[in-house]
């Protein structure tokens, strides 16, 4: 069945997760904070591909192989509180930790769990007189291949 991802998809940070399998537990997810509601825009958080190109002599037609798989740019772009500096200071820059994204959202037991380990390398405010809500966009780097499609996990 399709849906819509807004209202359906859940976005958290999470500081650790002890697993080396990137699977968090319950208690991890709880520990983290959920960012959903705060989001404007959501940028990457995508594995990307280099085919390499396989000639040979026997065809003109060049034939390619997977290569070296690279994590895409990536960012979330916050509405900006006018009190509170959540974002900014939860978020600094050299900030490490997990992006954990509920694609199908947050049940239990269910498929839909993708965690990238990242790194916060820019937080930064957009400036404009445009007729718009303050927004902050945090980059981040993906420091290790992510996991996708994952179970969310049951409490304990």
């Amino acid at each position: 069945m399709r849906f819509n991802r807004k209202g359906t998809t859940k976005i958290y940070f999470l500081p650790t997760i002890a697993a080396t399998t990137l699977i968090p537990t319950n208690t991890e997810i709880t520990a983290g904070t959920d960012y959903t509601a705060q989001i404007n825009a959501v940028d990457g958080f995508s594995l990307e591909n280099t085919p390499i190109e396989t000639p040979d002599m026997a065809s003109t037609f060049v034939s390619k192989i997977g290569g070296d798989d690279s994590a895409a740019d990536s960012s979330l772009t916050f509405y900006e509180d006018s009190t509170a500096d959540d974002i900014e200071t939860e978020l600094a820059k050299g900030t490490a930790g997990y992006v954990v994204i509920f694609s199908k959202g947050k049940t239990e037991g269910a498929k839909g769990m993708d965690v990238f380990p990242v790194v916060v390398v820019s937080n930064s405010k957009a400036y404009t007189a445009d007729n718009e809500a303050a927004k902050i966009t945090v980059q981040f780097t993906i420091t290790a291949r992510p996991v996708f499609n994952q179970t969310v996990p049951t409490a304990a």
